[in-house]
């Protein structure tokens, strides 16, 4: 047995993350990149793999960044192929990408092809490519680790988007039963949920009016809407040796607000659980 402290480092290891030319994605990279990972950023537009790129690569030379559509079969296979060739194994991988497509309406006026679209975004792409990537998996020296990027709204309801709910409920059965195959192999898999985070894709800065600002700190225990460096802080601590006995779990990143279950603080200091302000914030 090992009772030595375990290392933060990731210097040596390889680590694919998916999505990775923005937001969480790109924090999360990043970071990686820093504690010394050779990351694989797939990315599938064209811009944002070029910034990524040049932005990776200074801090990371080993680093690179591919053009790469997750929700195809034989673009990740060829992803993987050169995963393979250029680094014969891989430590980590980070299922990142995930999106809504606006779909937001009643489920009653929703339609298959919405169905369709959101499935492949938020779920089927984890299953093509963490299907392709446990072979690699399972050659990292030190065991290897799994982290599904999910959301607050896989554990609470939320009207307006119940399809795209379901998928990343869906999240959180994948991470645990994957965990118990894969946990004779050294692979752990886990999850992290994310509150409102400050990205490309949600503003929160923006849907709430300037006037009603200071309010964000009532509403979420911890005073204030997540960074993707906070998701990034979560991702590296599952990456790390220091989680090296934590698998089948999710990290909620929320700053409380799953704890809070609706309750939020007033004005005077006290709590309520209705609403405080009703014309600002999002609307369904």
């Amino acid at each position: 047995m090992n009772d030595s402290p375990a290392s933060l480092s990731l210097a040596g290891k390889s680590a694919l993350v998916t999505g990775g030319g923005a937001g969480i994605g790109r924090a999360i990279a990043t970071a990686f990149a820093q504690l010394g990972a050779r990351v694989i950023v797939a990315e599938i537009d064209p811009a944002r793999a070029a910034d990524v790129s040049a932005a990776l690569t200074t801090v990371s030379p080993e680093s690179w960044v591919s053009v790469t559509d997750v929700r195809s079969v034989p673009e990740v296979e060829r992803l993987l192929v050169d995963i393979e060739r250029r680094c014969g194994a891989l430590d980590i991988l980070v299922n990142n990408v995930g999106d809504f497509l606006n779909v937001v309406k009643p489920f009653e006026r929703t339609n298959e092809e919405e169905w369709d679209a959101l499935y492949a975004v938020n779920l089927r792409h984890m299953f093509v490519v963490t299907r392709a990537a446990i072979p690699l998996l399972r050659r990292a020296a030190r065991g290897a680790s799994i982290i599904n990027v999910s959301t607050i709204e896989a554990f609470r309801g939320i009207p307006m988007t119940a399809v795209y709910a379901a998928f990343k409920a869906g999240v959180t059965g994948f991470t645990r039963s994957l965990a118990l195959e894969l946990g004779p192999h050294r692979i752990r898999v886990n999850a992290i949920a994310p509150e409102t985070t400050e990205t490309e894709q949600v503003k929160p800065s923006v849907f709430i009016a300037p006037q009603y600002q200071e309010h964000i700190r009532r509403w979420i225990p911890l005073g204030r809407f997540g960074t993707p460096a906070d998701a990034a802080g979560c991702a590296v601590l599952l990456a790390s040796e220091l989680s090296g006995w934590v698998t089948g779990t999710t990290l909620h990143l929320d700053g409380g607000a799953l704890a809070a279950g609706g309750w939020y603080r007033t004005p005077d200091e006290r709590w309520t659980n209705v609403p405080v302000i009703s014309d600002s914030g999002l609307k369904f």
